[in-house]
């Protein structure tokens, strides 16, 4: 079956209400986010502590859609199971997340989830072309990993444009992660881009209250990125 690239908005609940994850994410859900992003810190490989398998296992059952985990740690392998357990569909680390990173991405396959391979601002694609028959995402960081609300960076517009050369006709998703808004979305999706994860763009102004302002977001973001696809 042919792999669906229609353009996915996927928020990150990094940006939404801690308090209260579970109305959260069936609140962006039911305004329209196809994907559920949880970005994963450990405080040494990038500067933020965030969640740990305990919090995605107790998130999973809000979750209706995709749950798009994001291990933004290192050593990263020994807690591969621990995040399948728990209820990931998408597993993604770094490709400098570990010293063999095809065993990695072997060990996320054989937990039973897809496997994604992230890749920081300065980080090339050299290593990507040898890997793509492990992979089903490549996620490119357009902030440096760490921290919601930083700015994009447009100098990795060209990487996903030869990206998308690379991958040719391969099942393989490209997510963008980092400063997605309305104005970014259609440079990544122009190059090929079909996953958005967006935080504060969707998150902002809205709350559990007033799902409507989640949808509203979602929506800008979406019409922006496929209508970059259409010109």
């Amino acid at each position: 079956m042919p792999l669906d690239r229609s353009v996915k908005i996927a928020p990150s609940i990094l940006s939404a209400d801690f308090a209260n994850f579970g109305a959260e994410i069936e609140a962006i859900e039911a305004q329209g986010a196809d994907w559920v992003h949880v970005d994963v810190m450990d405080g040494h490989f990038v500067p933020n502590l965030t969640f740990g398998p305990p919090l995605v296992k107790a998130i999973r059952k809000h979750v209706r859609t995709v749950m798009d985990v994001h291990l933004m740690i290192a050593p990263v392998d020994p807690y591969i199971d621990a995040f399948a357990d728990a209820g990931a569909d998408i597993l993604t680390a770094h490709l400098e997340a570990g010293p063999h990173i095809h065993r990695t991405l072997q060990a996320i396959r054989d937990a039973g989830c897809k496997a994604g391979l992230a890749l920081n601002p300065g980080t090339g694609l050299d290593d990507v072309k040898h890997l793509l028959d492990m992979i089903d995402l490549v996620c490119v960081m357009t902030v440096n990993p760490g921290f919601g609300g930083q700015s994009f960076i447009e100098s990795q517009v060209a990487k996903v444009r030869s990206l998308r050369e690379m991958i040719g006709d391969r099942p393989i998703h490209i997510e963008i992660d980092g400063g997605i808004t309305p104005d970014t979305a259609p440079l990544m999706t122009a190059v090929g881009a079909d996953v958005l994860v967006a935080g504060s763009a969707v998150f902002r102004g809205g709350g559990v209250d007033n799902p409507g302002v989640y949808g509203a977001n979602i929506r800008a973001i979406r019409d922006a990125a496929e209508g970059a696809r259409a010109a």
